[in-house]
């Protein structure tokens, strides 16, 4: 029985097979997300993984069925296995906003499913950090989010030689389309146009903007430019007081092509070019609105930092940590009369906070102790009778005895 195309296993270090995913290291890349995120304040949030498939639609339009898994239920409800954060975030906001103090700052960490075409950094389900900001329309939101974005890859060890945060706005592209005499029902069709134009053919990029009224040499050249709007000057200014400029550039090639973005959007990527987007985001000031039927209005923003593809540069940089086993202590039992005895340590180290491993079953002490060495413990344990204990650091060879009250002091 094998799993689905485009799934994972997660298996512990150290890996069977390369084509398998290391639960190890997912759970470091949850616990530095976590981390930062709770440094700046956000809180954690969850919802559903199946929800009606009505909020997608809603929200992107019918064309997004094509890259979902829906279906209809036991209940005739047409339902879909949730394909990003974002819209379930606006509908439990818009429930309960009158609840929670502005800005609201939460978090999430959700599992993710598209039904899409496989490719390099993109599977059909994905963990990915979710981080929004809602209820605050100043620039200072953007700079607080786009901060807590480069610390959040920081806290992997990255450095400004290894990332930068790519930064746009949609505004500043709605008035070069406008200033530029374009009809206003291209206007989405345009953005498409610029969102593509590091991946299709100059000519093709050409060819679609002349079809409205524009030219590709006419963008390159506002692209070049790169003069940042008012908005993004105050980002670029919040952000040097920081200390956080050398993560951040001007580049109006990032438009997002999601229709819900409202001004400013930013895209993390590798320096050196060898991966997909690590993170991207941006305001979407409307988004509220529409999920609530226009009965809740609140400007928001925030970004989405996907673990497939941060997998992948940690690995290609070096930067992430050997997983060895997380075990303290092993208690060696060479005389089975002790065993009940045995156990009450055990459960005493345990209870203190310490990892502990022991043989179930009887086992030669040579095999015990090989065992405690795999496991790399920093501990050896064992009871020379009912009431002492002897302890033998592995690392200095050093041992004492104490009496079974005072082993897990000892230890610490």
């Amino acid at each position: 029985m094998e799993r689905l195309p485009g799934f994972r296993d997660f298996y512990p270090e150290p890996l069977p097979h390369p084509d398998v995913w290391s639960a190890d290291i997912r759970q470091h890349i949850f616990e530095k997300w976590r981390a930062t995120a709770c440094r700046y304040g956000f809180r954690e949030y969850d919802g559903p993984p199946l929800e009606p498939l009505e909020l997608f639609t809603t929200k992107s339009g019918e064309e997004i069925v094509g890259q979902l898994y829906n279906f209809t239920d036991k209940g005739e409800r047409a339902v879909s296995l949730r394909p990003e954060m974002t819209p379930t975030l606006a509908r439990m906001v818009a429930a309960h906003e009158r609840n929670y103090k502005k800005p609201i700052k939460w978090f999430a960490i959700p599992q993710l499913f598209r039904y899409e075409r496989q490719q390099k950094g993109r599977l059909r389900e994905h963990f990915q950090f979710n981080a929004d900001l809602i209820g605050e329309s100043d620039p200072a939101a953007d700079a607080e989010l786009i901060a807590l974005l480069i610390d959040t890859l920081r806290a992997f060890g990255l450095t400004s030689e290894d990332f930068v945060i790519r930064l746009s706005s949609r505004n500043a592209w709605y008035d070069f389309f406008k200033q530029g005499g374009g009809d206003m029902a291209h206007e989405y069709a345009f953005y498409q146009i610029i969102d593509k134009l590091e991946r299709e053919a100059p000519e093709h990029s050409d060819q679609k903007l002349r079809a409205i009224g524009f030219s590709l040499e006419a963008v390159n050249q506002f692209i070049e430019k790169g003069e940042p709007t008012v908005e993004l000057k105050t980002i670029l200014d919040n952000l040097t007081a920081r200390g956080l400029r050398d993560f951040v550039k001007i580049d109006y090639k990032v438009i997002r092509g999601l229709a819900y973005y409202t001004g400013v959007v930013f895209e993390a990527f590798d320096r050196k070019g060898e991966f997909r987007a690590i993170a991207g985001g941006g305001r979407y000031d409307n988004l509220v609105k529409l999920i609530s039927g226009d009965k809740v209005n609140l400007p928001a923003l925030g970004f989405g930092m996907g673990d497939v593809v941060l997998t992948e540069l940690l690995r290609a940089r070096g930067r992430l940590p050997k997983f060895d086993s997380p075990m303290d202590v092993f208690v060696l039992i060479e005389d089975e009369a002790l065993r009940s005895i045995s156990l009450k340590l055990i459960h005493d180290l345990r209870a203190a906070g310490y990892a502990v491993e022991y043989p179930l079953t009887p086992a030669k002490p040579d095999k015990q102790f090989k065992r405690a060495m795999d496991l790399k413990v920093a501990h050896t344990a064992r009871m020379d009778n009912d009431a002492y204990v002897r302890i033998r650091n592995l690392k200095t060879r050093e041992e004492v005895v104490t009496g079974l009250a005072d082993t897990a002091n000892h230890l610490s």
